[in-house]
């Protein structure tokens, strides 16, 4: 996507806007949302003014800007009986692009890395687009050692152990849960090596997401229990969900950071119509995403936290009376 490479600060606004006219006059779905607020081109004249899509519409309607046939979907977890958000992708290729250049942002090229994806419960299902993130980068990467993970945690922390000898940037990707369940096998010295793994060069990305198998934590709860037994290793997140393209990245327990074509926001909880806020307040998060492009780049969201001015931002969890899904505790309003 050729258009991502000079997007910047300075000209993030224009290129908003100029997304917002073409998806109002081709996307049917957002177009109805727009007018149901009376939003449109000859009103919207700034950031602020552009109405943000709640993401539950993923699940009613099929959210597509112009005429196009879809290359794949991807599909929300769900809860047992609830009804998942589609994302209609039309070009696999560009997810890809826009996965790869998010990554190399923050980590550097994914040609340096082994990936470890370590995720059960995605993979027992069709349609995820973090296994497809994931594939992309194992493939990627080039190294003999990437590959997926199932419940075979001894194979995993052979191959941990390894690399570690070999001081190999390593990622270890994996839901919430099951990164959990694997380092309580360590610290039980299941693998009779010691309560912890020492092992500078490894992240440990967790992607959110209990299942309906442990008890809900927040981010930091999680990262303690992954601490104890990983001591070394830098504890990272990755932000993203079904219905955006983009992710956002925590390194080592930090804060939250976008890619120059995705912004975060906040609105006050109790007014879906709140202008969009990075100060510092917390409210319910919305993402402008401009990789969106061919789908809705303008999605409110069921999470609260809290965006700061420099566009960084804290994820607290989700909204009172909100369903459940997969990914980073994301949901639909």
């Amino acid at each position: 996507m050729p258009y991502l490479d000079h997007i910047t600060k300075e000209n993030f606004e224009s290129n908003a806007l100029a997304l917002f006219r073409r998806q109002y006059a081709g996307n049917i779905g957002y177009r109805k949302w727009c007018d149901l607020l009376q939003r449109n081109p000859t009103n919207v004249r700034n950031l602020e003014a552009i109405p943000f899509l709640p993401v539950e519409q993923f699940k009613k309607d099929t959210i597509k800007t112009g005429q196009w046939e879809a290359e794949s979907v991807f599909s929300s977890s769900t809860t047992t009986g609830g009804t998942p958000s589609l994302h209609y992708v039309k070009s696999v290729a560009e997810y890809d692009q826009v996965y790869l250049a998010g990554f190399k942002r923050e980590y550097g090229p994914i040609e340096n890395w082994t990936v470890l994806a370590l995720l059960p419960s995605y993979l027992e299902r069709e349609g995820s687009s973090l296994v497809h993130m994931a594939e992309g980068m194992i493939r990627e990467s080039g190294s003999k050692d990437s590959g997926f993970y199932l419940y075979n945690h001894e194979d995993l922390m052979k191959v941990l152990v390894r690399l570690k000898t070999q001081k190999r940037p390593t990622l270890l990707l994996g839901v919430t849960f099951a990164l959990l369940d694997f380092a309580e096998k360590l610290g039980h010295d299941h693998f009779q090596i010691g309560p912890q793994l020492h092992f500078p060069e490894l992240h440990i990305m967790e992607t959110g997401g209990m299942k309906g198998r442990r008890k809900e934590l927040i981010r930091e709860q999680v990262h303690a229990a992954l601490r104890h037994s990983f001591p070394s290793s830098s504890l990272d997140s990755e932000y993203g969900m079904t219905e955006m393209l983009s992710q956002a990245y925590l390194i080592d327990s930090g804060l939250f950071n976008c890619p120059p074509w995705m912004r975060v926001y906040t609105r006050d909880i109790a007014d879906p119509l709140d202008v969009p806020k990075r100060n510092g307040s917390r409210g319910a998060l919305q993402i402008i995403d401009l990789a969106n492009e061919h789908s809705c780049a303008f999605l409110a969201l069921s999470d609260q936290g809290r965006v700061f001015e420099n566009g960084t931002f804290e994820v607290y969890g989700r909204l009172d009376n909100s369903e459940i899904r997969g990914c980073n505790l994301m949901v639909s309003l």
